[in-house]
């Protein structure tokens, strides 16, 4: 209840966490960003929420829009592209293993379906909580071409903080979002993981 609890006041303590740490708070968001895409033991970190806040503080002056946008950008992309590497990494080491304990039959089906559908896979992914964070790695596992998976990559990340992050920096203070913003992140939190039900 603790994460839930703060991930759903989060504008409240994203304020505190600027007012505590100043400067340093981008490189906090910053790594936020990239554990949650770039670590496939994080995926519970919050993504769109936070990325929403961050874009209604960035209206009431708290953030610089354009250079969080920018970093965020940067450190979504640069977290699976790390996540990609180290799938593919696991990948080899899989497919040169003689373990009876995977099937060579699935990474046949995996490298299959990344080559048809991973560019979608990957951008849609993006707004997918979990899915966000493993993608990549099955990208890198499934032997995915890495120049697809970066250009796929580089879209996804726009996309997602943009959008999100574009979303609370022109709705986030509307008086009826910030009145209940609570519910919104909790609304948020719901919708994003619908898709994946």
């Amino acid at each position: 209840m603790g994460l839930l609890e703060w991930i759903l006041h989060l504008d409240q303590h994203l304020a505190l966490i600027v007012q505590s740490y100043g400067i340093w708070t981008y490189a906090i968001l910053f790594l936020i960003i990239f554990c949650e895409t770039g670590l496939v033991i994080t995926p519970f970190l919050p993504g769109d929420s936070l990325l929403f806040t961050i874009g209604a503080l960035a209206a009431v002056g708290m953030f610089d829009i354009s250079f969080i946008i920018l970093l965020l950008v940067i450190a979504a992309v640069l977290g699976d592209t790390v996540n990609y590497w180290v799938g593919h990494h696991v990948g080899k080491r899989i497919y040169s293993s003689k373990t009876k304990w995977i099937n060579k039959e699935y990474l046949a089906r995996t490298q299959k379906f990344y080559a048809e559908h991973g560019g979608k896979t990957i951008i849609l992914a993006r707004f997918l909580p979990i899915f966000r964070t493993f993608a990549p790695f099955v990208a890198g596992v499934g032997k995915m071409s890495y120049r697809s998976f970066l250009l796929y990559n580089v879209v996804g990340g726009i996309a997602w903080v943009v959008i999100l992050a574009g979303a609370g920096y022109y709705f986030g203070n509307l008086p009826i979002v910030k009145e209940n913003f609570s519910l919104v992140i909790l609304a948020i939190i719901v919708i994003s993981t619908i898709p994946p039900v």
